[in-house]
Order: structure tokens, then C-alpha cells, then sequence
């Protein structure tokens, strides 16, 4: 080995022995504790849990009656105009009713035949009590009298239907939401308008049977409209499927809600399923184990996380029922951490 040679072997082995030398004496760090970690506890809570359900319905009037015309004629004055509020027995319009003028004169002639039979009542009665006519005389006159009063009464009732028929009078007070009456014009006898009662309303909907299950007369609901809110309570709810829709009808009466117009779709709102006074707990901190819930609850006594099976009710977007598992006293852990599991030593901070 030439000189060159040698004098590189020696640096090697200089510096390996100043490497082991610098291990051999070189302290170790200490390895630092992991701190447990800290999880937030609170207790469950009483509370009511409300499921609802969005659906759309139908907005009528709380009470709405046609109006109809009893008898045909020319139309000879309107007294109001479509969309118009009328009262009660308001004059609507009139029609030129010839059979009125029949039925007048048929009137007027079984009152002149009553008045008649009446005078020859009172010649008979005289001549009856002075025993110049004999009694089943007498009682054939009272008969004929008894007979035309009864027929001037059929002739008066129809005559008042023709009066009735003349001028055409609301049925109810209301919006008159539909008129078919022209001034002028010729008019059959039937439907010629609709009034609707006005104040409260009435909203049709249809309903799963899951939701109707769920829903009862009384209830309360909410209608959504032009960015407003109104509400109401159910006041029917259908125990028959509909056929065609495979539905069922409820109806509901819905206040102060002048500002929807009568046929509207509406979207309304519907508690589905309710559990009211329940024990619950935050629905975040429920887990699943193969389809089994669970929750991890805080040992005061040993700072050791348990996992507790419960069995779980409704849900909404913040608390879930707890049927049964808990108690009102445990200290059930609301949050989570990648440490939690059953036995881990945990940091409890209780929820004020």
C-alpha cells in the first residue's frame, strides 16, 4: 500500500471512532406525555320533536253558493258587477218574468172567488141559525170557503216564487266571484253566479297514508304565499283512499288569510310525526354499529369514556329521541374525537 493509501485508511478510521465516540455520549431526549383528550359532556334533555312534512294544496272559500235564477226572462236591470261584495238578500238584478203576470191574475181571481164564497158563507150562516137550511147545506158552504183559501194560499206561494224570480236576491254575504248576467240580454233559468263568504278560508291537500296516520283534527299547519306566512288547523281529515290518487283528502281552515285569492296552490307545511316531552340528546353524537346506535358517555368517577347502546326515535335537524339506554343523569359525550372509543381516557368540559 503506497503512503498515499495509508494516510486515507487512517482518516476512516479517525473519523468512525469520533462518530461512535459522539453517540456514546450524546443524551437522549425524553419523550413527551399525550395529553387525554377533551370532550364536551352534557346531560340529555326533555324536549318535543316535530317531523313536518312539505305539501301542496288548493285554496276555496270557507263557503261559497251559487246564485240562481228561478225563472227566464229578459234581463232588465244589474244592480252589481263581478268581483263586487254584496250583503245578504241583496237585489242582484231583474228579469222581465212573464209567468209573473199569469200568476197575478190567477191570484187575484181565487181572491175574488174566496171573497165570494165568503159573502154567500155569511147569507148561509143567517139562514142556517134560523133553521131555514138544513146543516149538511150549511157545511158544504163552510167547505167551499175552507177550499178557496187554501187555493188562494197555493196561488200566493207561487206568485211570491215569481216575485222571487223577478228580482234575484244573494243567498249569502260575499264576494261575487263569478256573474254571468248581462243587462239586455235574454236569461234562462238556472246557475248564474257564485258568492263566496269571505274572512276564513278553506285549504284542500292530499296526504300519504304515513302522513295521515300522523296528523288529527285540531292540528295546527302553516301555508306559505308571496313570501308570507299564514296559518290554520285541520278541520277534516279523510279515513278513505281516494281512487284516483291513492290518496287521502284533508281539509283545513285557514285565518286571516284575505290576501289569497280563492283557487290558489299553495305550499303548506304539515307536522307528520310528533314525539312531545321526550328524553334527547344532540343528534350529532349518535354513531352506528352495524345499523346498532350508540353514544359514549363520561365515567365522573374513573375519566373513562363508555359506549352505551340505546334505542333511537325520531330525529330532527338537532336532537334525536332516546327511547331507551339513557338517563336524564348520564353525561352522554357530545363531541367527537378521533381518541374516543370505549375505555379511552378523556377530558370531560360540561355544557353549562
Amino acid at each position: 500500500m503506497g503512503k498515499f493509501g495509508k494516510l486515507v485508511t487512517g482518516a476512516a478510521v479517525l473519523a468512525f471512532g469520533a462518530v461512535v465516540f459522539f453517540r456514546m455520549n450524546q443524551e437522549e431526549a425524553p419523550l413527551e406525555a399525550i395529553p387525554d383528550p377533551t370532550v364536551r359532556v352534557e346531560n340529555p334533555v326533555e324536549a318535543t320533536i316535530e317531523l313536518k312534512t312539505g305539501l301542496t294544496g288548493t285554496v276555496t272559500a270557507a263557503e261559497s253558493v251559487y246564485v240562481i235564477a228561478a225563472g227566464s226572462g229578459e234581463v232588465l236591470e244589474t244592480y252589481v258587477k263581478l268581483g263586487d261584495y254584496v250583503e245578504k238578500d241583496q237585489e242582484l238584478f231583474k228579469i222581465d218574468n212573464l209567468q209573473l203576470d199569469s200568476a197575478k191574475i190567477q191570484l187575484d181571481a181565487a181572491k175574488i172567488q174566496l171573497q165570494d164564497a165568503q159573502t154567500n158563507l155569511n147569507r148561509m150562516k143567517v139562514l142556517y141559525e134560523s133553521g131555514d137550511i138544513a146543516a149538511q147545506a150549511y157545511e158544504q158552504v163552510v167547505s167551499g170557503v175552507e177550499a178557496a183559501k187554501l187555493q188562494v194560499k197555493g196561488l200566493q206561494l207561487a206568485y211570491d216564487a215569481q216575485v222571487d224570480a223577478t228580482v234575484v236576491k244573494a243567498p249569502i254575504s260575499g264576494r261575487l266571484e263569478s256573474f254571468s248576467v248581462v243587462e239586455k240580454n235574454m236569461l234562462s233559468a238556472g246557475m248564474v253566479g257564485v258568492i263566496s263568504s269571505e274572512g276564513s278560508k278553506t285549504v284542500n291537500f292530499a296526504v300519504s297514508e304515513r302522513v295521515q296516520q300522523g296528523i288529527k283534527v285540531g292540528d295546527p299547519f302553516t301555508v306559505e304565499k308571496n313570501g308570507l306566512e299564514y296559518h290554520g288547523t285541520i278541520t277534516e281529515v279523510g279515513t278513505m283512499v281516494d281512487m284516483q290518487t291513492g290518496l287521502f283528502v284533508v281539509k283545513a281552515a285557514l285565518e286571516d288569510a284575505e290576501g289569497i285569492a280563492n283557487g290558489s296552490m299553495v305550499k303548506l307545511y304539515v307536522t307528520a310525526q310528533k314525539a312531545e316531552d321526550v328524553l334527547t340528546v344532540p343528534a350529532n353524537c349518535v354513531n352506528y354499529d352495524d345499523g346498532e346506535a350508540f353514544v359514549y358517555t363520561y365515567d365522573t368517577d374513573t375519566g373513562l369514556a363508555t359506549k352505551v347502546f340505546v334505542e333511537d326515535g325520531l330525529v330532527d335537524a338537532e336532537r334525536i329521541e332516546i327511547e331507551s339506554g339513557l338517563d336524564y343523569d348520564d353525561q352522554v359525550i357530545v363531541s367527537w374525537t378521533r381518541e374516543l372509543y370505549d375505555g379511552a381516557s378523556v377530558v370531560a368540559e360540561f355544557a353549562e
